[in-house]
């Protein structure tokens, strides 16, 4: 691991080995596979023959040629799998997100709190608040614009 944050550049090419060769599950494939049409040989199938680097190795040239030029004309169906894959995954992600999202409606008279968003001056603070309010609604203008009246309540005497 990195000791420090001054070697960090000495380890970013295994981080990007790491994230080329790793299936995504947004795509369903390696963007190493979707980039040169072949699986990528790590550093460790060199020390440790593999398989499939066994046969490549007792191919000949004319041969492994051919091969290669197999996996370069289906790269375009594989690149249209991942798009079919990724278009899939969108529609999962949006699913989940429907299903969590309840919208909510407001009407005239009820009493709401307002965000205080973080590019505002009272959220610059370091302890403030998320909320602002009660707010009273006024006026509902369309689906989602209201009117907002300050709340407050009556000093009991």
């Amino acid at each position: 691991m990195v000791q420090g944050t001054r070697q960090w550049h000495e380890k970013l090419p295994f981080a990007l080995l790491g994230y080329r060769t790793t299936v995504h599950t947004s795509i369903g494939a390696t963007p190493y596979l979707l980039v040169y049409g072949t699986e990528v040989v790590i550093p460790a199938e060199d020390e440790i023959p593999s398989l499939r680097i066994i046969i490549e190795a007792k191919i000949e040239d004319t041969e492994w040629v051919k091969t290669r030029l197999e996996q370069l004309t289906l790269i375009d169906e594989k690149r249209l799998t991942a798009v079919c894959f990724s278009q899939l995954y969108q529609q999962k992600m949006a699913r989940a997100y429907n299903k969590k999202v309840h919208p909510r409606h407001f009407e005239v008279g009820q009493l709401v709190l307002k965000r205080i968003l973080p590019h505002q001056e009272e959220a610059k603070v370091k302890f403030a608040p998320n909320w602002q309010g009660p707010y009273l609604i006024k006026e509902v203008l369309s689906k989602e614009p209201y009117t907002l009246l300050m709340w407050r309540k009556k000093s009991q005497a």
